[in-house]
């Protein structure tokens, strides 16, 4: 055991305590963040200490999360700020309260010595909302943030027990010497210095989701804006103009009795800004009900880097909107907002693997197209799932495609092919694409694979390929509609379709919900846009709730917000934080 003259602080309290459901804005969450000072010697296992627990794993807990640790000094901090008194040993989340080891000291590595057991330092705290809700102060995410007290988790290097008063100890420096408050700040706040992110990547002790988060800052182009650490919303391009803007109908194409095809143009004539394979645009148009105008968004299908934006657009039962636009005429106005969208295809030479139900075709044929004009000799592998050739949409010009390539793969499933259909001919699978269909293609293991058509398709289909061999970055998907929720702590329930929130109309700004095809009012009694979604029923994303960790950063269509509290570091451009905005005029956002 080392001298005391490597002592760096003292275990002053070990809290430990089970997961428990607590009620919360009307849900219930299940927690581990209520711990308690517990007497005697405690012991310390690679995932936790004895009758400690985490509620949420995918957050909390695991190898490199097994040990919470939060300072004294920290807690006088807060008193001073906070103005209060009544805190006790445990109430910040932490598993020790410790004397010494300030954020500002402890290095990312640091490997520390407390009573039987041996401790590395692994990452700092990752803040979300339930920290806030222990201690009865929603802003406390941003602020552990903002004053550099997050407090830090250890990882367990061997077993053995602790006990309040033991001595901690520093038996080995962590390389890179980057302290806890430093790496946190890399992340969270502005700049992201790309010398100091290197300098973080390389401290092998640094967890695997921190060193992924950098390596995304390091991998960034230069001059990109937002912050890519934490999330994917701020890699996407730049959009080229802001708002809606007029276009007129310049084409329309029957695709099938249900899919109609629309070519929109700018009204002087002028080439509308090129847009990525992939992309979509959101359609907004007056449906004569009286009400706000409406909008949708829709994958282009037509040629990238052409004059005018083709849409292809499914008629749903009871779908106001496609019905609308399945009668629009050439010559008639709508409005669109800029092309945008992460599921855009990579300029790579490894294999390609298209594969879409349905109407999902649509942003694969962009892709298709962005692939014949590049005069690319990729593999590339087009699979379709239709019902029958009734619905079988883009047959002739999906074909006339893949004969320009070199190497294409052309794969039609049925799933209820017409008597007048003809095997090998319209059709080589009877079916939907299924993994067994896909066990009998040669698909490539490096291949990138895209994906678009219903939810269920897609997750079928991505783990059939990750189970193939792809790696799961190689799979992308595009959600028709909303994205999937994630709401930690949370149980997700059924299924609701979005609709207005309860209770009084709003006489606010009109918020439009551009995937779920809600408008509603905007109503004062709610704190933010994301607590009016979540009224609405409306799927989002969302972790700290006070502008930290961007896990709600949102596409922004039209209109302009405020910020209370304003976020730790800005979204991207385009994008706005619905967890801390509020409108400022009618919004619309993809959502």
């Amino acid at each position: 055991m080392p001298s005391n003259v490597d002592r760096v602080g003292t275990l002053v309290s070990v809290n430990v305590g089970l997961p428990k459901d607590v009620a919360w804005r009307g849900r219930t969450v299940h927690t581990g963040v209520w711990k308690a000072a517990v007497a005697g010697p405690q012991m310390v296992r690679k995932l936790n200490i004895d009758g400690d627990g985490q509620g949420d794993l995918a957050g909390h807990g695991g190898p490199h999360r097994a040990v919470l640790v939060y300072q004294l000094d920290s807690y006088d901090h807060w008193r001073a700020q906070l103005g209060r008194d009544d805190f006790e040993y445990g109430q910040f989340g932490e598993n020790f309260t410790v004397s010494g080891l300030s954020d500002d000291d402890v290095c990312i590595g640091d490997r520390l010595a407390i009573g039987e057991a041996l401790f590395e330092v692994s990452q700092p705290r990752v803040t979300c909302y339930r920290v806030g809700l222990r201690l009865a102060e929603p802003r406390l995410p941003a602020l552990l943030v903002s004053h550099r007290r997050p407090g830090f988790y250890l990882r367990v290097l061997r077993e053995g027990q602790v006990s309040a008063g033991d001595p901690i100890t520093r038996v080995l420096a962590g390389p890179g010497r980057m302290s806890v408050a430093e790496v946190d700040s890399l992340l969270y706040l502005p700049g992201h210095d790309r010398a100091d992110v290197e300098r973080a990547l390389r401290i092998p002790a640094l967890s695997p989701g921190w060193q992924a988060s950098f390596q995304a800052l390091l991998d960034a182009p230069i001059g990109v804006a937002g912050n890519v650490g934490l999330t994917d919303a701020a890699a996407e391009r730049p959009v080229a103009w802001t708002g809606f803007r007029p276009v007129r109908v310049v084409a329309t194409t029957t695709e099938t009795a249900t899919v109609r095809s629309l070519e929109l143009a700018a009204l002087d004539g002028q080439p509308l800004p090129a847009a990525a394979p992939g992309q979509f645009i959101a359609v907004r148009a007056d449906l004569g009900d009286g009400r706000p105008g409406a909008s949708r968004s829709y994958s282009l299908s037509g040629p990238p880097g052409s004059p005018s934006y083709r849409v292809s657009v499914k008629e749903e039962i009871g779908g106001q909107f496609s019905t609308f636009l399945h009668q629009v005429k050439v010559g008639d106005q709508l409005e669109i907002a800029a092309p945008r969208g992460r599921f855009v295809l990579d300029e790579g030479t490894e294999p390609v693997l298209l594969c879409s139900a349905g109407v999902g075709a649509t942003p694969m044929m962009a892709m298709l197209y962005s692939l014949v004009r590049s005069g690319t000799s990729r593999d590339v592998w087009w699979l379709h799932g239709a019902r029958n050739s009734a619905d079988h949409v883009f047959v002739a010009e999906a074909q006339a495609l893949l004969d320009v390539l070199p190497h294409a793969h052309r794969q039609i499933f049925f799933s209820a092919p017409l008597p007048t259909d003809q095997p090998g001919v319209d059709y080589q699978h009877l079916g939907r694409i299924t993994a067994e269909g896909l066990r009998e293609l040669s698909i490539p293991a490096d291949s990138s694979a895209y994906l678009c058509g219903p939810t269920s398709f897609m997750a079928d289909l991505r783990s059939a390929l990750t189970a193939r061999g792809l790696d799961e970055a190689q799979v992308h998907s595009e959600v028709f509609g909303s994205g999937p929720a994630m709401t930690p702590g949370i149980a997700l329930t059924g299924a609701t379709a979005p609709h207005p929130p309860h209770g009084d109309q709003g006489r606010g700004p009109n918020v439009s919900f551009s995937r779920s095809g809600l408008t509603v009012s905007w109503r004062d009694d709610f704190g933010s846009v994301l607590e009016l979604a979540e009224a609405c029923d409306v799927p989002v994303r969302w972790s700290c709730r006070t502008g930290v960790c961007h896990n709600c950063e949102t596409g922004l269509l039209a209109g302009a917000v405020t910020y209370d509290p304003e976020p730790i570091d800005a979204p991207a451009p385009g994008n706005i934080l619905i967890c801390c905005a509020t409108p400022g005029q009618d919004l619309v956002l993809d959502l």
